[in-house]
Protein backbone atom coordinates (compact mmCIF):
# COMPACT_ATOMS: atom_id res chain seq x y z
CA UNK A 1 0.00 0.00 0.00
CA UNK A 2 2.89 2.35 0.71
CA UNK A 3 4.35 1.57 -2.92
CA UNK A 4 0.61 3.18 -4.07
CA UNK A 5 0.66 5.91 -1.84
CA UNK A 6 3.92 7.02 -3.12
CA UNK A 7 3.05 6.60 -6.95
CA UNK A 8 -0.18 8.89 -6.39
CA UNK A 9 1.70 11.17 -4.76
CA UNK A 10 4.67 11.48 -7.06
CA UNK A 11 1.78 11.65 -10.10
CA UNK A 12 -0.37 14.48 -8.36
CA UNK A 13 2.60 16.62 -7.95
CA UNK A 14 3.79 16.44 -11.09
CA UNK A 15 0.30 16.90 -11.74
CA UNK A 16 0.45 20.47 -10.00
CA UNK A 17 3.74 21.20 -11.27
CA UNK A 18 2.05 21.34 -14.93
CA UNK A 19 -0.41 23.02 -13.97
CA UNK A 20 1.62 25.41 -11.89
CA UNK A 21 3.64 26.00 -15.56
CA UNK A 22 0.40 26.50 -17.17
CA UNK A 23 -1.08 29.02 -14.72
CA UNK A 24 2.85 31.53 -14.71
CA UNK A 25 3.93 30.65 -18.34
CA UNK A 26 0.97 29.25 -20.67
CA UNK A 27 3.10 26.58 -21.66
CA UNK A 28 1.63 22.88 -20.77
CA UNK A 29 4.54 20.06 -20.07
CA UNK A 30 2.26 16.88 -20.46
CA UNK A 31 1.02 18.30 -24.09
CA UNK A 32 4.36 19.39 -25.29
CA UNK A 33 5.70 15.84 -24.33
CA UNK A 34 2.58 13.91 -25.60
CA UNK A 35 0.66 16.10 -28.14
CA UNK A 36 -2.30 18.41 -27.22
CA UNK A 37 -5.48 16.35 -27.49
CA UNK A 38 -3.06 12.93 -27.91
CA UNK A 39 -4.57 10.14 -26.29
CA UNK A 40 -1.68 9.82 -24.36
CA UNK A 41 -2.07 12.97 -22.89
CA UNK A 42 -5.49 12.16 -22.15
CA UNK A 43 -4.50 9.25 -20.09
CA UNK A 44 -2.27 11.58 -18.37
CA UNK A 45 -4.26 13.92 -17.22
CA UNK A 46 -6.60 10.83 -15.93
CA UNK A 47 -4.35 9.49 -14.44
CA UNK A 48 -3.38 12.40 -12.58
CA UNK A 49 -7.00 12.79 -11.59
CA UNK A 50 -7.52 8.98 -10.50
CA UNK A 51 -4.18 9.99 -8.41
CA UNK A 52 -5.80 13.48 -6.86
CA UNK A 53 -9.04 11.06 -6.17
CA UNK A 54 -6.89 8.41 -4.61
CA UNK A 55 -4.88 11.31 -2.81
CA UNK A 56 -7.83 12.34 -0.85
CA UNK A 57 -7.64 9.54 1.86
CA UNK A 58 -4.46 11.38 3.14
CA UNK A 59 -6.61 13.88 4.89
CA UNK A 60 -7.40 12.39 7.92
CA UNK A 61 -3.46 11.48 8.38
CA UNK A 62 -2.30 14.68 7.44
CA UNK A 63 -5.17 16.79 9.21
CA UNK A 64 -5.47 14.95 12.35
CA UNK A 65 -4.66 16.65 15.61
CA UNK A 66 -2.34 13.57 16.45
CA UNK A 67 -0.02 14.23 12.76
Amino acid sequence: MKFINCIALTVVIIGAINWGLIGFFDWNLVDAIFGAGSLLSRIIYGLVGICGIYSLMFYPRVCSDEA
